[in-house]
């Protein structure tokens, strides 16, 4: 279920803010959604998988609490962010 090295790469250089950047909210909340997306896949399939449900709402309220927060800090890299995620804002 984890992410490969590759694709992790590619999002963290699509996401960073510079080039020594790996660990910004961007970049977690990005790895985190493409996390999500994969859970989501597997939980289609197996439906009565319920640790990796767990697991997936676990990291929906950490991927929520890191959006919180780039709200609160940083507004126009969370309305960006949330546009090429394609995601909902409250």
């Amino acid at each position: 279920m984890a992410l490969d090295s590759a694709k992790k790469q590619e999002i963290i250089k699509k996401f960073a803010r510079d080039s020594k950047d790996t660990g910004s909210s961007e970049i977690q909340i990005a790895l985190l959604s493409q996390r999500i997306a994969n859970l989501t896949e597997h939980l289609k399939v197996n439906k009565k998988d319920h640790s990796s449900r767990l697991g997936m709402l676990k990291l929906v309220g950490q991927r929520r609490s890191l959006l919180k927060y780039l709200k609160k800090t940083k507004y126009d890299s969370y309305i960006k962010l949330i546009k090429e995620l394609d995601l909902k804002d409250k």
